[in-house]
């Protein structure tokens, strides 16, 4: 994503995560190296850029928040450490490249994911907020991670392997599995700049469309694109037996629910005014986007 907002936010967090991998992540531990090397290896950190366009719309303290957006950027690189285990969606690469079991084995990447996943909530302890803010953010990326969020949608997403599924069952699936975390990352930089119920309600619906949006796109992207595009195996929900959004109704016809989708998401903004102008263009990129 060009923006130099955008760009601002990626280097706080990059910045902070190497400063947190220092403190609660040591080199001189092969779990915590396997643990950098993915939490450290690219992508676009979208959720940590989440947390700090919200905590920046609201007026809150976006240095402080960096620590949050460190948090999910760890919990989210524990996902996808757990998600390509062989036992998973058995994917051998990663970003372009191996994927942390491929580098580190097995035992070591599970072990890694998990170090993430407790560290996250070490730093959200630790970071330089208000009790309230950190408790807040405690229930927000605990509850979209967990048996109600996350989990439970890899769980269905697993369940529903090799069976027709509905776009009643594609968007439960999805809500779960892709929009609970991205919530997570919306509500943290909420809560870190002390927004009421009103302003966290239409949050939650951006936050959820957008969430859908990036799980279409992604089902399109995985029959139009190759795995060099991608920086990952292309072809690999059909290999896996997986009703897409893409299969249901064709690359075409996803990408313009996607769209429609994304409009009513940036409609839930409209309370926030031009204020919320760089999380419509995030909203616009994402639909956009070509990997």
């Amino acid at each position: 994503m060009d923006m130099p907002e955008y760009a601002r936010y990626q280097k706080l967090t990059q910045d902070r995560l190497q400063a947190l991998c220092e403190t609660y992540l040591p080199e001189d531990s092969q779990v915590c190296r396997a643990a950098r090397y993915s939490l450290l290896g690219g992508g676009k950190r979208v959720r940590a850029v989440l947390v700090l366009a919200v905590c920046d719309l609201l007026g809150g303290d976006v240095e402080a928040a960096s620590w949050l957006a460190g948090a999910v950027e760890m919990l989210h690189a524990y996902s996808l450490i757990h998600d390509d285990l062989p036992c998973m969606d058995d994917d051998d690469f990663r970003r372009g490249r191996p994927s942390c079991h491929k580098q580190f084995g097995e035992a070591t990447a599970l072990l890694a994911g998990d170090a993430l996943l407790t560290t996250a909530f070490e730093v959200i302890g630790d970071a330089p907020l208000s009790a309230k803010a950190r408790t807040g953010a405690v229930q927000a990326l605990a509850r979209g991670a967990g048996a109600r969020g996350m989990v439970f949608g890899q769980e269905l997403d697993i369940a529903w392997e090799g069976k027709p599924a509905s776009e009643e069952t594609l968007r439960k699936i999805h809500r779960h599995k892709t929009g609970a975390l991205i919530n997570a990352a919306v509500q943290m930089g909420a809560v870190a700049a002390g927004a009421d119920s009103a302003q966290r309600q239409a949050l939650e619906t951006f936050a959820y469309g957008i969430g859908l949006v990036f799980q279409i796109v992604d089902d399109v992207l995985d029959v139009t694109s190759t795995s060099e595009e991608l920086g990952k195996p292309a072809g690999s929900d059909e290999e896996n037996q997986k009703t897409t959004f893409a299969t249901l109704y064709g690359p075409e016809g996803a990408q313009n629910l996607a769209a429609t989708i994304n409009a009513q998401a940036c409609a839930a903004l409209d309370g926030f005014g031009p204020r919320a102008d760089f999380l419509r263009v995030v909203a616009g990129a994402l639909l956009e986007r070509k990997k």
